[in-house]
């Protein structure tokens, strides 16, 4: 006599049921479990909580090597990010992980450091997992790289980042309109000697572009620009901007006002001002950029150029789950709005 015995959770011992158990509790077909399971369509609101009640009754976790087998996925998708310490990943990562879990997917996280032997290693492990999709952020796409996302045959949206050689969708915000509306707001406020903390030359991404938003602002407002506005770093941590500010001010000792291309390099240079005995703002209005959590935290509260980044990172995560679904065949890029969001760090030099 063949007997079915369902035992659930609160009853103590746990079985090992599977996709068939719940079919059968639920009275559905295992198609009908599958595509529940997998977020696809095809049932109706009822069915989907019957089938949820069955599976909640019995314990059952579906596999996701067995999903990957029926719907040819891994349900995870790989996020690569220069710098994972960094509090603009952080921000952007949150947004990344909301979209993957509404979607029904996993995120392996990768931190390449800015090295591109460690971003193809990183890749190459991504390609043996299989993921579905990468997510990739902040430094320029290589053509080593793009070789690989080509043998991935995965969709790939960047996320704080583009790529001028390689037709691939992203989401950011234009750096250099951002870096001149930053410059045009010091120049408004009174100043007209006014220097840069800024990234590399070899920065496409953010270097460049937001340091030649400051220079077009200078120009564009009649204001003369020279090598001496701009300190050049690798980075954009606080240690860079705390060490560019005495420099900075050593070829532009008039400087009444500081446009820093990162809140954190913004705030190394409050520390580093601090130091040196110059009030922030009454002697050196200074500006940043992201918008970070930070820098509503510090002292005096700094005024920044504000990207939204963890709608940035929502956006992107969104964008790949779709295309992984294939609701879309591709996506369109976007440009995030942002904004400037003042606070105490810079003063009106008209009233002195």
């Amino acid at each position: 006599m063949n007997v079915n015995v369902y035992v659930t959770r609160k009853q103590g011992d746990v079985l090992n049921p599977t996709i068939k158990d719940v079919a059968k509790h639920a009275n559905v077909s295992i198609a009908t479990v599958s595509r529940i399971v997998n977020g696809l369509p095809g049932y109706s609101e009822e069915t989907k909580k019957k089938v949820q009640r069955s599976i909640e009754a019995l314990g059952y976790q579906p596999n996701a090597i067995a999903r990957g087998l029926i719907n040819k996925r891994t349900q995870t998708i790989g996020v690569l990010f220069p710098d994972v310490s960094g509090m603009l990943s952080s921000e952007v990562l949150e947004g990344v992980e909301n979209a993957a879990h509404d979607g029904g997917f996993s995120v392996i996280v990768c931190n390449t450091t800015s090295s591109g032997k460690r971003t193809v290693k990183y890749l190459r492990l991504l390609q043996e997992k299989r993921v579905d999709g990468i997510i990739f952020a902040s430094e320029d796409v290589k053509e080593e790289y793009y070789k690989i996302f080509q043998e991935m045959k995965v969709p790939v949206v960047l996320v704080s980042t583009a790529s001028p050689k390689y037709d691939l969708p992203f989401v950011r915000v234009n750096d250099f309109d951002g870096a001149f509306q930053a410059t045009e707001y010091l120049i408004r406020k009174g100043h007209k000697e006014i220097g840069m903390i800024g990234g590399s030359d070899e920065d496409p991404i953010a270097g460049v572009p937001r340091m030649q938003g400051f220079q077009k602002a200078l120009e564009s407002n009649g204001l003369s620009f020279t090598e001496n506005h701009i300190t050049k770093n690798e980075g954009y941590r606080f240690q860079n901007g705390k060490e560019s500010l005495p420099s900075l001010l050593k070829k532009l000792p008039g400087m009444t006002a500081l446009f820093a291309a990162s809140d954190e390099m913004a705030i190394g240079a409050m520390s580093a001002a601090h130091q040196l005995g110059i009030k922030v703002p009454e002697e050196l209005s200074i500006i940043g950029y992201d918008n970070l959590k930070i820098a509503e935290m510090c002292y005096p509260p700094l005024t920044t150029v504000s990207q939204p980044l963890k709608d940035m990172g929502q956006t992107s995560g969104e964008m790949l789950v779709s295309l992984i679904k294939g609701e879309q065949q591709e996506a369109k890029s976007r440009y995030m709005p942002f904004s400037i969001v003042e606070r105490q760090s810079v003063s009106d030099f008209h009233d002195k």
